[in-house]
């Protein structure tokens, strides 16, 4: 029987959804044989539902896109943001449970973090600059996203170094507390009396004016559809991400690959989305969406993550390393320090794009290292 008429479109809209939820059945039907075959067909495998789930995620982008145009900045970023740190949290605590690895928290903030600031920022302030030369922000932003991302990351992941392991539990459930602490005054600053922070007004083009037009009416149902959409693919990605976790676990066991692949794993997909939407917007010339993207990407990676894991730490009992290593510290720092004073001025361009990109890529040097 074919599909109604109206509904042919959507599920040509979809195909990637679709796809990937014949992938998580399939996955469901074969995992045993895979994992009977030995390291090659797992590896195999896991490359295979990764591209499956980088590509479901990003039509959950899209959808969260459409909602993010309806609403308008600030309300719109911090809706694909959220959209992509719901999908990482989820993917890391599947993950969580078929590893013994106590640093995979740690170390997907950490990439996340320079994949969101040095590799989404820095590329697209280094193409937007090229192509545009300086492009204006809203300074405020950048200032308030630093200053939060930096108290965030001190308390849950350099402090925790300094922590009694007799104490942990103390320091994890106030860690929680002051995760969610940080959150709610940032959620009601972005969306409250201080929600200018976070805008920058653009030229405006000129628009047809009238009431409730029938475009107007059908994006009210889209933004409908968009949302129930979201909701179906994160639930198939939190599918297919069990399989992946079993089968990468497999796949990479005795290769010698470097600690932290599985969490560079995890980071990249969430962020894949982003950074196609970071980059339209920088070769838009609207760099105020790429900082809401990249830095509140960054903010709620940190702020969101840490207090479910912490939570999932003190319901299990078993503790996870938090502290940076004197690398990740260093690293973080430069990162901070340079866009602090980057984005201190209003406006960015190609060479302030390129020591961010460089960074990215110093951080990824350090990873094939090992380190």
């Amino acid at each position: 029987m074919e599909p109604p008429v109206g509904l042919r479109p959507l599920l040509k809209q979809e195909r990637s959804l679709i796809a990937a939820l014949a992938a998580a059945f399939i996955a469901y039907a074969v995992e045993h044989s895979i994992l009977d075959g030995g390291r090659t067909a797992s590896a195999v495998a896991a490359v295979v539902l990764i591209a499956v789930i980088i590509l479901a995620s990003t039509r959950v982008a899209h959808h969260a896109e459409v909602l993010a145009h309806k609403v308008g900045d600030p309300y719109g970023t911090m809706i694909l943001t959220l959209s992509a740190v719901a999908v990482e949290v989820l993917i890391l605590a599947i993950m969580m449970g078929n590893t013994t690895s106590p640093t995979l928290v740690r170390d997907t903030i950490y990439a996340a973090v320079m994949l969101d600031i040095n590799g989404i920022l820095g590329l697209a302030a280094l193409l937007g600059g090229l192509r545009h030369g300086e492009q204006p922000y809203n300074d405020d932003s950048s200032r308030t996203y630093s200053v939060m991302i930096l108290t965030a990351m001190s308390i849950s992941m350099v402090v925790p170094e300094f922590i009694p392991a007799s104490k942990w539990h103390y320091y994890s459930a106030f860690t929680i507390g002051a995760m969610i602490a940080l959150y709610a005054l940032f959620l009601r600053m972005q969306v409250g009396t201080h929600s200018y922070f976070f805008s920058y007004s653009y030229p405006r083009t000129k628009t047809a004016a009238g009431g409730l037009t029938p475009q107007k009416e059908a994006k009210e149902e889209e933004a409908v559809a968009s949302i129930v959409i979201i909701l179906f693919g994160v639930l198939i990605i939190g599918f297919l991400a069990e399989f992946m976790s079993a089968f990468m676990n497999v796949g990479l066991d005795g290769t010698g690959a470097p600690p932290a692949l599985m969490a560079v794993v995890v980071a990249a997909i969430s962020a894949a989305p982003e950074i196609l939407t970071a980059l339209r917007a920088a070769l838009r010339n609207r760099m105020q969406s790429v900082v809401n993207i990249a830095m509140g990407a960054s903010l709620s990676t940190v702020i969101l993550t840490v207090p479910v894991m912490e939570a999932i730490a003190l319901y299990s009992g078993q503790p996870f390393i938090m502290a940076m290593t004197p690398v990740q510290t260093v690293m973080v720092a430069v990162t901070l320090v340079a866009v602090a004073i980057n984005l201190n001025d209003g406006q960015t361009n190609a060479i302030e794009g390129m020591t961010h990109f460089v960074l990215f890529a110093t951080f990824v040097m350090l990873t094939v290292l090992g380190l």
